[in-house]
């Protein structure tokens, strides 16, 4: 144990002085560097307590009979004593928690799992904001896109809070939380009623698509170089339970879509519209009947309102995951972007809404961006209501995470338009446009276009005082832009390290991240910066002596010499 002790002592001193700015290393190697150092360090500083000084520190949170005062020092002895400090092993040790409860058959789980788990979120809870010996993010091992496995910082709203991994099927409780479905499904069918992140009684179990948080993990996955998760296939699809009335009803509305009367589609085209609203039943009946087909024949008719409740109602059909591939493998984005482009202003902002529906799965981005969709979502961008605006601009967002669409959208004209709306002084769609920038950045035109638009002053200043969203978007777009020495001169002038500092020390995790890249590229370009000046004032020196000739006099000599003297 001795030898070990020491082993781990010298391994840490010798990675507390590695030179990192002299190796060319990729970002990937440092962070596996500093994980081990991290490691490294725990391990040197644990200290094993008494078994009955555990023992009864365990108890007493176990049964809330500790001192309030004292239960963030206890949680610190006792994640070290059951090697509970990183990510990682919570999740090996939420997981088996997990599994106890599964394993009762449905049976009430008891007090002691819900005090266990109340237990284990304390511990967790801890973990991640009070302990200041955890350092850098906890690392987790993700397969990149060449199968490699590599280390990744995954921040803390992408992670199930059952299980602590990446959410590949995120979905919103009646708590409003949000969970991997696998995992809160077993949950639910394990007896419980309550919701594991805030124990509170849940009134109903409808677990609804996150779909905003699942294009953020798409957008993450991307900005870090791996592979999007894929959710896994449902072997059960969930099947309609339509009564003979209502399949009825619904068979006689699309008989009256297939009318020669123009009235009849209309009126048989609203009330699909409104049944398609109304629940999660009704979309599968309504798809089941074959309605996708025929509503799509009404996306060129020329009554505009007839139009209009036609992508509507597909609008509402798509809400439903697995009409979404009916819709597009029944050919609907061509007429969709009709309706987009010339459809009634309500007709264009649902239109818009429908393809932001569908951009949700991966692969209808290249479906949808090859259609010329993308040009239609900037005009509508433009002269749009707010609400059209809205929701052109997460259907761009979405379209954008795939790197083709970015520069079909970069010569549609986009990065002007969200530069005016980042300059906006209402500050309407600012997030929007932020996301949008970022994505923007990575891409090669992007970077250009955005650079051509003076963007420095704006983005020193979001850093310094936009939402933390914000500002860990306007460090990315900064960072990507920092290739070129003049927007770091033009940086420097506004004043960014002041707020880049800040952000570095209390960002989140992909802004201090973001932060600490940049500090890095500013200060070698300062260093570069005063080099170069110093080489310049001493060439002047050198032509100033030259110049004296033979009649140099020593109070020139003493001029030059305290010039010298200076640099």
């Amino acid at each position: 144990m001795k030898k070990f002790h020491e082993s781990i002592a010298q391994l840490e001193q010798a990675l507390c002085d590695f030179p990192y700015d002299k190796l060319d290393i990729s970002d990937e190697v440092t962070e596996q560097v500093e994980l081990v150092h991290v490691q490294l360090k725990r391990a040197k500083e644990r200290v094993d307590m008494p078994d009955d000084e555990f023992y009864h520190e365990l108890l007493s949170l176990y049964n809330k009979s500790h001192d309030p005062s004292a239960e963030l020092d206890i949680l610190g002895r006792l994640s070290e004593k059951l090697h509970l400090t990183t990510i990682t092993d919570l999740t090996q040790e939420s997981l088996a928690l997990h599994e106890m409860v599964a394993s009762g058959g449905g049976n009430d789980p008891g007090e002691h799992i819900e005090k266990m788990s109340m237990l284990l979120k304390k511990i967790k809870d801890f973990v991640q904001t009070q302990n200041p010996e955890m350092g850098p993010p906890v690392t987790t091992k993700v397969m990149d896109s060449n199968g490699e496995p590599r280390p990744i910082n995954i921040p803390d709203e992408f992670r199930c809070p059952i299980s602590l991994e990446l959410m590949k099927d995120p979905v919103i409780v009646a708590t409003g939380q949000t969970y991997e479905r696998a995992f809160i499904e077993k949950w639910i069918a394990s007896g419980h009623h309550t919701c594991p992140n805030t124990q509170q009684r849940m009134p109903n179990t409808t677990l609804t698509p996150n779909y905003v948080l699942r294009s953020l993990i798409a957008q993450w996955c991307e900005a870090n170089g791996i592979d999007p998760p894929k959710r896994p296939t449902e072997a059960d699809k969930p099947t309609s339970s339509c009564s003979p009335s209502e399949r009825a009803i619904i068979d006689a509305l699309l008989s009256k879509l297939c009318s020669a009367d123009p009235e009849e589609q209309r009126s048989a085209a609203a009330e699909l519209r409104l049944l398609a609203k109304r629940n999660a039943n009704n979309r599968i009946c309504i798809a089941e009947a074959g309605a996708i087909p025929l509503l799509l024949s009404l996306l060129s008719s020329s009554d505009l309102q007839t139009q209009e409740h036609a992508v509507t109602a597909l609008l509402n059909l798509s809400i439903h995951e697995d009409n979404k591939s009916s819709i597009i493998l029944s050919g609907a984005v061509p007429g969709i972007v009709h309706v987009l482009k010339n459809g009634s202003m309500q007709a264009r902002e649902n239109a818009a809404a429908t393809l932001f529906s569908l951009s949700v799965v991966d692969e209808y981005k290249v479906t949808i961006g090859g259609t010329g969709a993308i040009p239609a979502l900037v005009v509508l961008l433009s002269e749009g209501s707010p609400r059209g605006m809205k929701d052109a601009a997460a259907a761009l967002f979405n379209l954008c995470i795939y790197q083709g669409n970015k520069g079909r959208a970069i010569r549609a004209g986009l990065v002007p338009l969200i530069m005016g709306l980042v300059t906006n002084p209402t500050g309407a769609l600012l997030d929007e446009a932020m996301a949008i920038l970022s994505i923007l950045s990575s891409h090669p035109e992007g970077k250009a276009a955005i650079g051509a638009a003076e963007p420095v002053p704006v983005l020193v200043e979001m850093i310094g005082s936009g939402s933390p969203r914000n500002r860990e978007n306007a460090a990315a777009v900064m960072l990507h832009l920092s290739v070129h020495n003049g927007h770091l001169a033009r940086a420097q002038e506004c004043g960014i390290m002041v707020p880049l500092r800040e952000l570095a020390l209390n960002g989140t995790d992909r802004g201090k991240r973001k932060a600490v890249q940049l500090l890095e590229r500013m200060s070698r370009f300062l260093v570069m910066q005063h080099e170069d000046t110093v080489s310049q004032q001493l060439d002047e020196i050198e032509r100033q002596f030259a110049a004296l000739g033979p009649n140099v006099t020593e109070a020139d000599l003493e001029q030059l010499g305290e010039q010298l003297g200076y640099l």
